[in-house]
This record gives structure tokens, C-alpha cells and sequence, in this order.
């Protein structure tokens, strides 16, 4: 399985797809999420951030997550 890197925390998180889980149907499940912000910028977020985001989240509130870790 994949990882990439949560831009909230930095912790390499499990994502979903690809080659390796072509021919298997077991632990194909992602540990996080990219979310798309109104200022057109992604940021792939592990679910444990995405928990700590405000109602009505912000880029601004993905840059915030780093320092509060």
C-alpha cells in the first residue's frame, strides 16, 4: 500500500489504491483525505487532523495544525 505524508502533522499516512492492491480485497482503506479549499490549494490531511480542523475550515487552519503538534 501507498503512503503519503499529512500535511498537518507530517506523520506518513496509508492511502488507498495503486498497484500493490490490484489483485487483493483487503486493506484497501485510506488513512486520510485531500480536501480542496476555495483558494484552489489541496492538503492531504490524516483523519486525526482533519478531527482537529474548525467547523468551516481554512488553508489558513491546515498551516495552524504543524503548530499545535
Amino acid at each position: 500500500m501507498a503512503t503519503e505524508p499529512c500535511d498537518g502533522c507530517g506523520r506518513s499516512v496509508q492511502i488507498a489504491g495503486g498497484v500493490a492492491n490490484l489483485w487483493t480485497f483487503g486493506g484497501d482503506e485510506s488513512g486520510g483525505l485531500t480536501l480542496e479549499f476555495t483558494d484552489d490549494s489541496e492538503h492531504f490531511l490524516c483523519y486525526d487532523c482533519i478531527d482537529r480542523l474548525p467547523d468551516n475550515p481554512r488553508a489558513d487552519d491546515v498551516a495552524a495544525l504543524d503548530e499545535q503538534a
